[in-house]
């Protein structure tokens, strides 16, 4: 059964507050289902309070995180973290998690924590989903999002997760991106998200990686890292990337929330 369409926005608190809080009421006014945070240390306040805050400020919408480090906290805490959003969102949070972006290893050390192996990070990843099952107990299900690449951590997601995105690179060409998401199997019921950075020459502000990323040679390699800024290109791309690959979940940066409105009026539920 083909998935229904839906679209999150990663709105990283860049502005002063009022600003801020107006752009997550426009965001859920345009017709989009989640707001997202993402995890950078002292970059912008903690994921966990300003998703409370969005929650509050737009009660329809849902908010998660895109996506936790878990090497930066204990599971028991990131665990308890997640189902007390959960519960203060009524069921509206989803927990994004991965073993931490490129350059983890040195963000560790700055912080006098432990570097552990790729291994026992997604060991931490699985420890912290196990956690999360024992409090959220058989009345609730939080949502558990993983960003994934190797075959390892493609494994635990088909066990564990609810969505999965793909981490992807930008010399990664749409042929393997298409074997990332047609390689990927799972016994249960698994949505595919597609995380796009660049939307016509715009790069997302909160891309740590920017000055490695040239939309020029993005939209020359057809790249699935990017989309067109023309709505109607955009909707006849989008549809074609669930129809031959599976994604049905799209997740843009906010200051392309005004110009895939029209993608999202067109297409979100269907």
């Amino acid at each position: 059964m083909t998935r229904p369409f839906r679209f999150g926005v990663v709105a990283p608190v860049l502005t002063d507050l009022p600003t801020w809080r107006d752009r997550v009421r426009h965001i859920a006014d345009l017709g989009y289902s989640t707001l997202l945070m993402p995890d950078v240390p002292l970059w912008q306040p903690a994921p966990a309070p300003t998703l409370a805050l969005a929650a509050a400020v737009a009660p329809d919408l849902r908010v998660g995180t895109w996506v936790y480090a878990a090497p930066f906290r204990p599971a028991w805490s990131l665990a308890w973290e997640a189902h007390s959003l959960t519960t203060l969102t009524e069921g509206r949070f989803e927990l994004g998690l991965g073993t931490g972006r490129p350059g983890i290893e040195d963000e560790l050390r700055e912080r006098g924590m432990p570097v552990t192996s790729p291994g026992r990070r997604l060991g931490e990843v699985r420890e912290a989903v196990s956690q999360l099952r024992e409090l959220d107990g058989p009345e609730v299900h939080t949502p558990v999002v993983m960003a994934v690449r190797g075959p390892k951590a493609q494994a635990l997601a088909s066990e564990v997760a609810d969505t999965v995105t793909f981490v992807l690179r930008p010399t990664d060409t749409r042929d393997e991106v298409a074997e990332l998401a047609r390689g990927f199997t799972s016994t249960r019921d698994v949505e595919l998200a597609l995380h796009v950075p660049v939307v016509g020459d715009g790069i997302a502000a909160f891309m740590a990686s920017a000055r490695e990323i040239d939309p020029a040679a993005l939209h020359e390699a057809d790249s699935m890292l990017v989309l067109p800024d023309d709505p109607a290109a955009a909707i006849e791309e989008v549809q074609r990337r669930r129809e031959e690959l599976g994604f049905s979940y799209v997740v843009i940066g906010a200051d392309f929330a005004e110009v895939m409105a029209p993608v999202v009026a067109a297409l979100a539920g269907r």
